[in-house]
């Protein structure tokens, strides 16, 4: 029988030093990589983030292991400062558990999301996103 979806999100997280939405934009001041894995859709809806490098979730490992021949360039290390965010918080902690699987230890996640970055007041971006296929 399965432990089910919440025993994995509570798995993920307990190797994750989850970042609040105020500690996620000091992270990126001081050099961290913010990754939106939403989808297009939700993009729309809720709004891009500053800074952020829009990654879709199924080549999200391929694109961020420094070892990978189709790694992003800003993927320069496994120590690099990683911190990802989807809608809510959940779906982010899953794809940072992986990275962290694939040897980048400083990869983590935003609690609560983008919408939790909204609820705080944090601007939005006026510029196109960043997508990286």
């Amino acid at each position: 029988m399965s432990p089910g979806v919440d025993a994995l999100l509570e798995q993920a997280r307990a190797g994750l030093r989850r970042l609040s939405p105020q500690e996620t934009v000091e992270a990126v001041r001081a050099g961290a990589l913010l990754v939106d894995i939403r989808t297009e859709p939700q993009r729309r809806e809720q709004g891009d983030l500053p800074g952020a490098i829009v990654i879709e979730r199924t080549v999200l490992e391929w694109r961020l292991d420094p070892a990978s021949e189709w790694r992003i360039p800003e993927a320069t290390g496994y120590d690099r400062e990683i911190v990802v965010v989807c809608r809510h918080g959940y779906g982010s902690s899953l794809a940072a558990a992986s990275l962290q699987a694939l040897g980048l230890r400083n990869a983590t996640d935003m609690i609560g999301g983008v919408q939790a970055w909204r609820e705080a007041g944090l601007p939005l971006s006026d510029e196109p996103a960043d997508i990286r296929p």
